[in-house]
């Protein structure tokens, strides 16, 4: 039973072993059925014999090491086998059948190198004379694997010797003396030396061709001076004529000039990138780059060192006597020294195009250049190869990452990093510091959006950004050295390329420490939040109190000239006004920084057009108000204060008239009360239109920007730059929700051309322009109110003047006689009346005192005809404003127009364009028009009847224009 089992293990085994034959050995068509037979047989002897080998491996059976060769080789070639592959490995580790797995796997590997069966060989006409097999030729059967580098896609770089000789690969299963990654060692002293080699037939074709056709050079020398030409070196063989050119010999065959077209691509590679090493570098991630290459170079001459040990050990070995100098036995050829510098030519050729491409690249650029084969190229070799690449060349950028995110400090001498100082002598640097938005804060450094690498996001590099210059603020503007290098000994940590997560991490510690010791800073010992609200309480005339006795204590001295107002004056005013409001309770911190100055002068000036109050900002607040920031503040403060002083005037004329009205206005002439009554009617409609104003402007824009601004600088994790925005945006709204920036918004007209004047129009009719007119109007029309008071109060002196002369007569009994007695008591009135400066606006007495005191002109019908004109052009101006304000976009200035119009007193004019050929309706038509003539005729006369109203007010303000340039 026992010998019957045997028999049929023997008998599979012969079945086995012909059908491996049959499928590795190919057919020659030239051979008969005998030959072919014997050749057979020679082969199943051989193959029998290593099998009955007593010998056993030098290695340990790793099924799974034999897995990882094959998985290596496939992904290689094919990853999609790669992946079949382990869905079938899978399969045959759960198969309880099969004992000796490993040597399955293994076997199948080392028959991955065989060619293919059914491809036809090359065969010479040499073998049609030579069917016959030499049955003296029995070459030794061995399996032979090329020095193998460290695989590419598990750890993709050119190995060094040790590592070759270290690797742990797997032998040949069957060999005698253990199969070898390189080629294996043999006796120098005989073959005979341990064991006799098994001797069989080779492919009797293939062998002949390669044993009789001879080339010159021979092989062998070509592989004597291989290891030359791997080096960039010329030899006797392959001579290189220049940088780029390796000469062939020209009388080999065609293929082993492909091999040698082959391998002349890692020489010419490695003879290029070692020029590139050579040559100087613009900066330190282009020195780090050669130095990244020259490593990998070194690696590889490790690798040509290696197959230089392997040539020469196997020219040593050469048997003359065997088909090409017996080359074929020892291992090493042409074609298995294409495939073991495979891998090293595809790194060679990945940093030659990085070497090529980095010569336009410089810095953060350059990493990027790198980090894209890394993260876009397909190829999983190439990537690896760049991801250890970037290790090396990315070494001086986080060098300077790390200064500038603990210390502060930018150590970037060749301008590589994303970080730069900024050039004073830039274009758009000198307009804005011309314009006052620059300061330290934004003014010092510079983010470069084009040298940010690829390896970091944006968001990445704005809060690298903001970490640095927070830290250099800090140190150099605020002072605080001590935290700063505190901080750089506790959180500073070595940074390096490979783990963006923990990177990340540790930004945003050092974002969130820096932004929240920054803003602390501020707080507590610079006080910027205090100095906001001191600029809204008394720039922006919040403090009502305050304000209020600083107008009524310098009304008198702005009266004057611009040109006789004194500082010390200004100052001894403004030191009255906060102690004598509660503006006493602040910290004098704040009080002191408050300053009255005067603006420039221009010819005819008074004070009211050039005082301003000035807020004293230093650093580092200056970075929050920059110079900008105190213009808008200067120009927000004198509207206001113009406001103000329009509010303040017409409020002392109203207190005045409606005083008067019970006494010294009171007249029994229908014309005067009709012209009073009109006049108190104007002067509401002022009072209410200033009202309405100063409201909107200090509560709807001021107060409800002011919220906005809280809101967003109190919110958490608030920065220095969040700050500077939101002061800017408080600003920017108040200037243009309160009518000082805003541009009137043209109507839209349909089949109108454009041209270059609208935007003229639009400039000369923004609601600042419009505003300063009004406000001139008024204060013009209150000078005439102030001399038609003055006229009531001459009127009733003489009324009264009359009445008691009246009495004198009818004392005397009525008499038409005029006596001595009674021209002396006429005189002495007259002269009373000269010297109150009163013009009699009646003939009284008799004709005889009218004589004497003379025909003196009423300037009545002059101030009546300028109020109406002024009252007019007050109306139709406010039309118009209303009219503007109805088609602004935003809502709080629309309702402005309908606060001040709330019942519909006004028509609203809509304009047109000088530009605008389509017909508006009439009644606006008609508006303009009016408007224009008024306009013109208020122009015409305000100097005539400014000149009239002081004599006839004898002592009345005369009015003065407003210069609107100062606002």
């Amino acid at each position: 039973m026992a010998s019957r089992q045997q028999e049929h293990r023997a008998q599979k085994i012969s079945s086995a072993i012909d059908s491996l034959i049959a499928h590795l050995i190919p057919e020659n068509p030239y051979e008969d059925d005998q030959t072919a037979e014997l050749r057979h047989d020679d082969y199943a002897s051989a193959v029998k014999a290593l099998l009955e080998q007593p010998s056993s491996p030098s290695y340990d059976a790793d099924v799974n090491n034999a897995s990882d060769l094959i998985k290596r080789k496939l992904i290689q070639g094919n990853p999609t086998q790669a992946l079949r592959f382990s869905h079938l490995y899978t399969r045959l580790l759960s198969l309880p059948v099969l004992n000796q797995k490993w040597a399955i796997l293994y076997f199948l590997y080392q028959l991955s190198d065989s060619p293919d069966p059914n491809e036809p060989l090359p065969l010479s006409p040499l073998a049609r004379q030579q069917p016959h097999f030499d049955p003296q030729f029995h070459p030794q059967i061995q399996a032979q694997t090329p020095p193998q580098p460290s695989a590419w896609p598990a750890e993709p770089r050119i190995p060094a010797y040790d590592e070759v000789q270290d690797e742990e690969v797997m032998e040949d299963a069957p060999s005698p003396e253990g199969s070898h990654n390189l080629p294996p060692e043999r006796p120098r002293h005989g073959r005979d030396q341990g064991h006799t080699p098994v001797q069989s037939h080779q492919a009797g074709p293939a062998s002949r061709d390669e044993r009789d056709v001879a080339h010159d050079p021979s092989e062998p020398a070509l592989l004597r001076d291989l290891p030359f030409t791997l080096q960039g070196l010329s030899s006797a063989t392959l001579p290189f004529l220049n940088d780029t050119t390796l000469k062939l010999p020209p009388t080999l065959p065609i293929p082993i000039i492909s091999l040698l077209n082959t391998l002349a691509e890692p020489s010419l590679l490695y003879r290029g990138l070692n020029e590139f090493t050579k040559t100087p570098a613009n900066g330190l991630l282009g020195q780090s780059l050669r130095a990244a290459i020259s490593k990998e170079l070194r690696s590889y001459l490790t690798l040509v060192a290696t197959l230089e040990t392997q040539i020469r050990r196997a020219l040593s070995e050469l048997d003359e006597s065997a088909p090409r100098g017996g080359i074929g036995k020892t291992g090493v050829t042409l074609k298995r020294c294409v495939v073991w510098t495979r891998e090293a030519t595809m790194g060679l050729r990945l940093m030659s195009l990085i070497a090529e491409e980095s010569k336009n690249k410089h810095g953060g650029q350059l990493v990027t250049l790198i980090h894209n084969f890394s993260s876009s190229h397909g190829d999983p070799v190439v990537a690896a190869f760049a991801e250890r690449l970037l290790v090396d060349v990315t070494r001086p950028f986080y060098d300077i990452l790390r200064r500038w995110i603990y210390d502060g400090e930018l150590l970037d001498p060749h301008m590589e990093f994303f970080v730069r100082e900024q050039n004073p002598l830039d274009e758009e640097r000198k307009d804005a510091k011309a314009k006052g938005q620059m300061s330290v804060w934004n003014s010092k450094y510079e983010l470069v959006e084009d040298m940010v690498p690829s390896i970091i996001t944006r968001n990445f590099a704005d809060k690298v950004f903001l970490i640095g210059k927070s830290l250099n603020f800090i140190r150099h503007s605020c002072g605080d050295h001590k935290w700063v290098e505190d901080y750089s000994k506790n959180a500073s940590r070595e940074l390096k390329y490979g783990d963006t997560a923990t990177l990340e991490a540790w930004i945003d510690e050092a974002h969130r420490e820096t932004m929240s010791h920054l803003m602390r800073l501020l707080n507590d010992q610079f006080r910027v939040f205090d100095h906001l609200e001191a600029l809204k309480r008394y720039i922006l005339l919040g403090q009502g109190d305050f304000i209020a006795l600083l107008m009524e204590s310098l009304a008198p001295n702005l009266d004057r000239p611009a040109g006789a107002q004194y500082r010390h004056t200004l100052t001894a005013q403004l030191e009255h006004a906060i102690r004598g409001s509660n503006a006493q309770y602040d910290d004098p911190e704040i009080t002191n920084r408050l300053d009255a100055r005067m603006l420039q002068l221009s010819h005819g000036d008074i004070g009211w057009d050039c005082f301003t109050l000035e807020y004293k900002i230093d650093a580092p607040v200056d970075v929050v108000v920059t110079e900008w920031g105190n213009r808008q503040y200067l120009k927000v403060f004198n509207f206001l204060w113009r406001i103000k002083r329009v509010e303040f005037a017409l409020a002392s004329t109203w207190r005045k008239c409606m005083t008067g009205a019970r006494g010294v206005l009171q007249t029994s002439d229908e014309t005067v009360l009709q012209t009073w009554k009109s006049t108190r009617g104007v002067l509401a409609e002022m009072v209410h239109f200033v009202g309405q104003l100063q409201y909107y402007i200090l509560f709807e824009v001021i107060e409800s920007s002011w919220t906005e601004l809280q809101k967003n600088i109190h919110k958490e994790n608030c920065t220095l730059d969040d700050l500077i925005t939101a002061h800017t945006k408080y600003l920017t709204s108040i200037t243009h929700k309160g009518l000082l920036g805003a541009k009137r918004r043209p109507y839209p007209q349909t089949g109108d051309p454009v041209s270059a004047s609208s935007t003229t129009d639009e400039d000369r009719n923004s609601y600042m322009v419009q505003l300063s007119e009004l406000l001139r109007i008024m204060l013009a029309y209150r000078d005439s109110v102030d001399g038609l008071y003055s006229w009531s109060v001459s009127d009733f002196t003489r009324r009264q003047e009359k009445e008691t002369a009246g009495l004198i007569y009818s004392h005397r009994g009525g008499s038409t006689r005029t006596t001595t007695r009674d021209r002396a008591d006429s005189q002495a009135a007259s002269s009373m009346a000269d010297s109150m400066d009163l013009d009699p606006p009646y003939e009284y007495f008799d004709a005889a005192a009218t004589s004497d005191a003379g025909s003196v002109k009423s300037e009545f019908p002059a101030l009546q005809d300028r109020l109406k004109q002024l009252g007019a052009n007050f109306k139709t101006r406010l039309q118009i404003l209303l009219g503007d304000l109805a088609y602004q976009p935003d809502v709080d200035m629309r309702f402005l127009g309908v606060s001040m119009n709330f019942n519909d007193v006004y028509q609203p004019v809509r304009r047109k364009t000088k530009t605008s050929s389509s017909a508006v309706p009439t009644g606006g038509a008609a508006s303009v028009a009016s408007a224009a003539s008024s306009i013109a005729g208020a122009q015409g006369q305000s100097q005539a009847g400014g000149s009239g109203g002081q004599g006839v007010a004898g002592g009345g303000t005369t009015f003065r224009g407003t210069d609107t340039s100062k606002a």
